[in-house]
């Protein structure tokens, strides 16, 4: 049994613990107010992109008159037989099941496409260490083209599975150019038919309160500013909760600034049915255009996650410091009864022996 001189060692330790976890919330929820700023400036430059499109997509033929085959690649589709999948996970860890859960629906996914040829794009530490322990690394080689250039040549697969690439340290510092290079090595990947579609598994972050797990099919592009969701989690009403309580505590909104009078006005952007004159034809607007929009579902991607990363952590820091707060008053009451138990004792052993003299 601990005396008290123990039980007061680890009530201070926990003590201290506390004022990490509470120190740590607080610069998460700081965090996230950024990130979430900057998830809901990036929205508009998605949706004036989805706009211009739109009003190009009227005004171009997607299919060739002579041929009858789509004008671009990026909307050909193809057989699913070897598919890209960019997994976003977290940089850092004590964010609660929030990696975890990533990776799971990673697993699913993978799962249930049996017999498919599947490249691994990991963006995150964690995602990246946990993949690479479970599947193989692609290899490659150095090869010199006609031209006497190097080039980097792909080896044998090691596995329906393999991990192409990763970049860590880019939710850090989310860099546009950084994002803009894995989305033109995507596109580059997709129209020499290397990969026949490219997925993306991410976490959705409309609000505090509003996430969602979400396996966005990037590649072919169906419909231009159109979501193709091939698989969702939703949180439960309890994980919700735990959430909405950690943010008040935090003093962070539940619900962001109302951005949809702003949206909607986007969307009327070259609607009119007036005939435009653009400086260089609109095929070559809309075909130049396309890499930005699939950048564009890339970078909004990754800024909502960044955001849900950081709403993970801050919950996962709020429970730890209310954990922390009842195993200190479990402790004190704990320690109370030893003390008084070991007092109790004295002044027994006390009045035993003044009665035997």
């Amino acid at each position: 049994m601990a005396n008290v001189l123990d039980l007061r060692r680890r009530i201070r330790s926990v003590k201290n613990t506390r004022q990490i976890t509470k120190a740590m919330k607080m610069v998460s929820a700081a965090k996230l107010r950024r990130a979430q700023e900057r998830a809901l400036a990036a929205r508009p430059y998605e949706r004036m992109i989805v706009s211009v499109l739109e009003s190009l997509r009227r005004r171009v033929d997607l299919y060739d008159e002579k041929t009858g085959n789509l004008s671009h690649p990026l909307f050909l589709t193809r057989p699913e037989k070897r598919v890209l999948l960019v997994v976003i996970s977290g940089d850092k860890g004590f964010a609660g099941a929030f990696n975890a859960n990533i990776l799971k629906v990673t697993y699913q996914f993978i799962q249930g496409n049996p017999g498919k040829e599947i490249d691994i794009e990991a963006v995150g530490r964690k995602g990246r260490d946990q993949l690479r322990r479970r599947f193989p690394v692609a290899a490659y080689t150095e090869q010199t083209d006609e031209q006497g250039l190097k080039r980097a040549q792909r080896a044998a697969r090691q596995g329906n599975v393999e991990l192409t690439g990763d970049h860590p340290g880019l939710l850090l510092h989310l860099d546009p150019r950084r994002v803009q290079d894995l989305a033109h090595s995507m596109i580059s990947r997709y129209v020499h038919e290397e990969i026949d579609a490219a997925y993306v598994v991410y976490n959705e972050f409309k609000s505090v309160i509003s996430q969602r797990l979400v396996v966005e099919k990037v590649l072919p592009l169906i419909q231009v500013g159109q979501q193709q969701v091939a698989g969702a989690v939703e949180p439960s009403a309890e994980e919700k909760e735990r959430v909405a309580e950690a943010a008040l505590s935090a003093g962070i909104e539940l619900e962001p600034a109302d951005t949809t009078e702003g949206e909607e006005e986007a969307k009327k952007f070259g609607t009119a049915s007036v005939d435009y004159i653009y400086e260089q034809p609109p095929s070559e607007l809309f075909a130049g255009l396309l890499p930005q929009y699939v950048f564009s579902v890339l970078f909004h991607a990754m800024t909502e996650s960044v955001a849900a990363e950081h709403a993970a952590r801050m919950t996962a820091m709020d429970s730890a410091t209310n954990n922390a707060s009842e195993m200190i008053d479990n402790l004190t009451l704990h320690m109370n009864r030893v003390r008084q138990a070991a007092i109790t004792k004295e002044i027994i052993e006390i009045v035993s022996g003044a009665a035997a003299l």
